[in-house]
């Protein structure tokens, strides 16, 4: 006879751990529909990559039919390389390590949003390998409510008696 174990309910206060976007769920609670989502979500992230590709081939293209030259055509596929891997270098850090932990020129939001833009391709594609090794983002959900845990537990082994006791000489607000 096997039961399906209920987890203990969680004392008032306790962290809980949050919700991934796409999936639904947290990293914790993986529901019936995790495991296709974690194959459906990668898959869209690798079609919105080629979408985006496809977008960017006309652009070069109508670069390329305008007869402004090989170094023209050159350096547009060039710039466009480069923001597509800076673009990925970003996301994957952001979906690996958090947005606080971005430093230097990753975390630059608006100077840099063209390159972000025009590199969406390299961070859809860099969405797709994130979703092959875990939920993007799960990494960064995972270690904040580990964090907000041990910081929990700290402060209820800190107690002393009953813990929803007052402190002597705290019963009354003085006004």
């Amino acid at each position: 006879m096997t039961e399906d174990p209920t987890p203990a309910p969680k004392p008032a206060g306790a962290p809980e751990p949050e919700p991934i976007r796409w999936f639904g769920t947290s990293w914790v609670g993986r529901g019936t529909d995790y495991r296709l989502r974690r194959v459906v979500v990668p898959l869209g992230a690798l079609l919105a990559a080629a979408a985006g590709a496809f977008v960017l081939r006309f652009a070069v293209e109508g670069v390329r039919l305008s007869d402004n030259g090989g170094f023209v055509n050159g350096l547009l596929v060039a710039a466009v390389a480069v923001c597509s891997c800076l673009a990925g270098l970003r996301n994957w850090k952001l979906l690996s390590e958090g947005k606080d932990q971005l430093t230097g020129w990753m975390a630059e939001d608006k100077s840099l949003g063209v390159v972000w833009i025009i590199g969406g391709v390299g961070a859809l594609f860099a969405y797709f390998l994130r979703g092959l090794v875990e939920a993007p983002g799960e990494a960064v959900k995972r270690a904040r409510y580990e964090r907000a845990t041990a910081r929990y537990g700290r402060r209820q082994s800190g107690r002393s008696g009953r813990p929803g006791a007052k402190a002597p000489g705290r019963d009354k607000r003085k006004r």
